[in-house]
């Protein structure tokens, strides 16, 4: 029987909990250590979880637990010098999103963890789930035929940040999702946003991302709307998918609906577009959470040398992304060109597979075996 991998989590605020909780669950983890400045934190979840040591220093977490890996669940700003701490002591790193404050950091820790041979993931949680996945799954088939553009919506009142904006905060969700669609990186970002309740902290932006062959994606993130919204819409030249993902079921919707222009015409009088309104379908999903998946390919990574489906050139890519809204906020929405594909990050799995693996064994078939290995165990569940 193989030794479970001893992993720590630091950071208990928000999110953290989530990640203690899945990867305790895990009979290929032992969750040996929590870090936290807050020593009642630390003691509540003692009372939860007795066999997990606590501490409030970090740098004892990483050289005294010995510990295999370590889960980064604190704010931004503390991401970069916590991962690389981590890097540099050995641990195969997990770091929630987003990555880092800035493309050079993660570029940095990207390739710090090539050089040390460490696995290193970050947390976008919503590729791990069911119905992305099986989102994907029917764009790549061709069944709603060619896909023009991508509209996502994430609203809700609060929760505030003081760090951050609101698209460093919501937006990177969306994000991920549009890249894992996609599979290339955006020629150019706009975004818009004002800052209403904290000055200088925007908590309502639009983001407009352009893509080849005439692609497009919105965003639109706020902590100021009276309903929580958490809705993506896929429009193909055939049929559409409506993902609403606070749906309990029914989360996607497929709408047999589209527009056609005919073909020719002779004067105006006979110019008319088709609108077709067919059935709507609804794909059957089996629910698991998608943060258990995610903490579960992590270890798999981890276990086999392969390289994660959410790898740290893609959380750097996102970062790029997020990065060029900052620049178009500061320039009233002016248009931020992107040049080139961010130092050759992979946006899909399929740019994925053709890079190194983290283990530094030289195979690149390694990173295919994992994203079929996760296919194929998303498949199964």
């Amino acid at each position: 029987m193989r030794k479970p991998i001893k992993l720590g989590v630091v950071g208990c605020g928000y999110w953290g909990p989530n990640l203690v909780r899945n990867f305790r669950a895990l009979p290929e983890c032992h969750m040996r250590m929590i870090c936290d400045t807050d020593l009642e934190r630390l003691k509540h979840f003692r009372t939860l979880y007795p066999e997990v040591e606590g501490c409030t220093d970090y740098p004892e977490m990483l050289n005294g637990a010995g510990l295999d890996a370590v889960v980064i669940a604190t704010p931004v700003k503390f991401h970069y010098s916590m991962a690389k701490a981590s890097l540099l002591a050995g641990k195969h790193t997990f770091i929630e999103k987003p990555m880092a404050a800035s493309y050079a950091q993660c570029q940095e820790l990207v390739e710090l963890a090539e050089k040390q041979g460490l696995v290193l993931m970050i947390g976008h949680t919503f590729l791990y789930s069911a119905p992305v996945r099986k989102i994907k799954e029917i764009v790549d088939a061709g069944d709603i035929g060619i896909l023009r553009y991508i509209s996502a919506r994430r609203l809700n009142l609060g929760l505030f940040q003081k760090d951050i904006n609101v698209a460093w905060d919501l937006a990177p969700h969306d994000i991920s999702i549009i890249q894992y669609i996609m599979e290339e990186a955006p020629l150019a970002l706009n975004c818009h946003g004002n800052a209403h309740v904290t000055p200088g902290i925007e908590d309502v932006t639009t983001m407009y991302l352009t893509f080849s062959k005439d692609r497009s994606a919105t965003i639109q993130s706020s902590w100021l709307d009276p309903r929580k919204t958490r809705e993506i819409t896929f429009v193909g030249s055939r049929r559409m998918i409506v993902y609403d993902d606070l749906a309990q079921i029914e989360k996607i919707r497929i709408y047999d609906t589209r527009v056609e222009r005919p073909p020719h015409y002779d004067t105006f009088a006979e110019f008319h577009y088709a609108y077709h309104y067919g059935d709507i379908y609804v794909p059957f999903l089996k629910q698991e959470e998608p943060l258990k998946i995610e903490c579960q390919h992590f270890l798999e990574c981890i276990r086999n040398g392969l390289c994660p489906l959410t790898s740290g050139r893609q959380g750097a890519e996102l970062v790029r992304i997020l990065e060029a809204s900052t620049a178009s906020l500061k320039k009233n929405g002016a248009s931020i060109a992107f040049s080139g594909n961010g130092n050759g990050a992979p946006i899909g799995p399929a740019q994925a597979r053709a890079k190194r693996p983290p283990n530094g064994n030289g195979h690149p078939a390694a990173e295919e075996r994992s994203e079929n290995a996760f296919a194929a165990a998303a498949a199964s569940r």
